[in-house]
C-alpha cells in the first residue's frame, strides 16, 4: 500500500499546466523565399506525385524500426552524458582557419578586415574549453553559427555558389528540445559554445535553458513523438514562441483539462530568470501535426511526409528556417526513426553504403534501381546528398534540396529548392556541363534498414 501511494504521488506531481499550444502555421516569408527557382525538363517529364515512388518502397518491419528509433534515442540523448567536449581544439576550431585561409565579406559584400574576424576569434574564448560543462536544451528553434555573433560572411561573392545564400557562419540549426552540452561561453557572455548529437558551434544563449538531474529524468520519459507536419508554431497565449519544423521531437506528458480530466500533451522547456529550464506542456487541437515516434514506414506514411517538404527554399546550414540537402534527408528519415548527423559527408557514414564511384553512367543507373531502396536509400557525391525515391522507365529519380546545376561556362543554372528529378536535372540545357552531372559524380548509395 505504502509503495503504491508513493507511487500515485509521484505520478501527480509531474501533472502540468497547459498554457501552452501548438498549432499549424506556416514559415514567414524573408529574402530567401526571393532566390531563383528555375523550371525543369524533369518538372513535367517524370511523375510529381510521390504516391507513385512511394508503392515502390519495401515496407519496414516494427521490429526493425524499434531497433532503428532505440538507436536515434540513444543518440539524441547522448550530449547529456558528455562529461567534456568530444572533439578536439583542431576539429572546433575550423571556422578559424576558414576565414584566415578565404577571403570575406559581409552582407554588403565588402571585405571583412583582419581586424575584424580576430575579435571573433578573441570572442570564441576557446582557451576556456570545458570550463562550464554543463547541459542544456534549445527552448525555441535556433541558428547554430561557426562564431558567437550573428553577423552573416562569405566567400568571394563574385563566385558561382558564393554570396547569398551561403553564409559561412550559418554553421547548422537546431530543433526545438535539443539536448545539449555546453562547454563555455564567449568572452562576451551572449553565446554559448555546445554540442548537440549531430552538429557543434555557436548558440545564442537567449535560446537556451540549463537543465538538471530532475529535468532530464522527467523529460527522457521513453514516450516520445515526432513532429510529421512541417511548420507548425508554438504559442503562450496567442503568442508565439517558436516555429517548429517537421522532425522536432516531443515527450508525451500529462495534464488537467478545465475538467479536470488528465489528459496528454507534449513537453518542452521554458526558462526561468536564473536560466534554468522548466518543464512545459503544450496542447494541440488537430491531428496528423505529431505522431508517436517513430511512424510506420509505409507507403501512405512515406509519401505525406515526404509531400512536407517539396518545394521548400534552399537555405544552406538551415538558413532562415528552411533546409539544405543534409537537413531535409535528416529530417525526412527521422520521421521513421533512422538517425543521421548533420552534413552529407557525415550522412554517407551512417549507413550500410556500396562505392558506385567507377561505374559508367549507365551502369550506376542500373546498380542504383538494383540496389537502392526507394525512401530509405541516399546517394552522395562530396557536397550533396540525395534521397533515392524509386524509378521511372529506367530511370533512377531522386528527392533533394538542390542548388542548381553546373553549366559548362562554371555558373549554375539555379533551382533553389527541393524537387523531384532524374539524376541528370537540367539535362535539356545545352550549355548543361556534362562531367558534372549528378549521375557522373555520385559515388555511393547509403542504405538504412538492412
Amino acid at each position: 500500500m505504502k509503495i503504491r501511494y508513493i507511487l500515485f504521488i509521484f505520478f501527480f506531481s509531474i501533472l502540468l499546466n497547459a498554457d501552452y499550444s501548438i498549432i499549424e502555421s506556416q514559415r514567414l516569408p524573408t529574402r530567401i523565399d526571393k532566390m531563383p527557382s528555375n523550371k525543369i525538363e524533369d518538372d513535367h517529364k517524370i511523375p510529381q506525385n510521390l504516391s507513385y515512388y512511394a508503392y515502390q518502397a519495401k515496407p519496414l518491419s516494427g521490429k526493425k524500426q524499434r531497433k532503428l528509433n532505440k538507436i536515434y534515442n540513444k543518440k539524441y540523448f547522448s550530449p547529456w552524458n558528455l562529461k567534456k567536449f568530444d572533439k578536439s581544439l583542431k576539429d572546433i576550431s575550423w571556422a578559424i582557419r576558414s576565414v584566415q585561409k578565404h577571403k570575406i565579406y559581409n552582407s554588403d559584400y565588402r571585405r571583412i578586415k583582419n581586424l575584424t574576424y580576430n575579435k571573433w576569434i578573441k570572442n570564441s574564448n576557446y582557451s576556456n574549453l570545458n570550463s562550464l560543462r554543463k547541459y542544456g536544451i534549445t527552448i525555441k528553434h535556433s541558428n547554430l553559427h561557426a562564431f558567437p555573433m550573428s553577423q552573416a560572411y562569405y566567400y568571394d561573392p563574385k563566385k558561382t555558389g558564393e554570396g547569398f545564400p551561403f553564409d559561412y557562419n550559418q554553421n547548422s540549426s537546431y530543433h526545438i528540445n535539443t539536448p545539449l552540452f555546453i562547454s563555455h561561453y564567449s568572452l562576451d557572455k551572449k553565446w554559448a559554445f555546445v554540442r548537440g548529437s549531430t552538429a557543434y558551434g555557436w548558440i545564442s544563449i537567449s535560446n537556451i535553458a540549463l537543465v538538471d538531474k530532475k529535468f532530464m529524468q522527467n523529460f527522457k520519459n521513453d514516450k516520445y513523438s515526432i513532429v510529421i507536419k512541417d511548420n507548425l508554431r508554438l504559442l503562450n497565449n496567442n503568442k508565439s514562441i517558436s516555429i517548429i519544423k517537421l522532425g522536432s521531437i516531443f515527450p508525451r506528458g500529462k495534464y488537467k483539462d478545465d475538467n479536470n480530466s488528465i489528459k496528454e500533451g507534449y513537453l518542452f522547456a521554458s526558462k526561468d530568470k536564473n536560466g534554468q529550464a522548466n518543464l512545459e506542456i503544450a496542447t494541440i487541437n488537430k491531428n496528423n501535426l505529431i505522431a508517436k515516434k517513430p511512424i510506420a514506414f509505409t507507403p501512405s506514411n512515406i509519401s505525406r511526409i515526404a509531400k512536407e517538404l517539396i518545394n521548400e527554399p534552399y537555405g544552406w546550414g538551415g538558413l532562415l528556417e528552411t533546409r539544405d540537402c543534409s537537413s531535409m534527408t535528416k529530417d525526412y528519415l527521422s520521421v521513421f526513426g533512422i538517425f543521421l548527423r548533420r552534413n552529407s559527408n557525415k550522412q554517407s557514414k551512417d549507413g550500410i553504403s556500396k562505392n558506385i564511384k567507377k561505374y559508367k553512367k549507365w551502369q550506376k543507373k542500373k546498380v542504383i534501381i538494383s540496389k537502392a531502396k526507394p525512401f530509405r536509400s541516399l546517394l552522395y557525391v562530396k557536397g550533396h546528398i540525395v534521397l533515392y525515391i524509386g524509378q521511372y522507365r529506367g530511370e533512377p529519380i531522386i528527392m533533394h534540396t538542390y542548388w542548381g546545376a553546373r553549366l559548362k561556362d562554371g555558373s549554375k543554372h539555379i533551382l533553389g529548392r527541393t524537387l523531384i528529378s532524374t539524376t541528370e536535372p537540367a539535362k535539356e540545357l545545352e550549355n548543361i556541363k556534362e562531367r558534372s552531372k549528378l549521375i557522373n559524380t555520385l559515388s555511393n548509395i547509403i542504405t538504412f534498414g538492412e
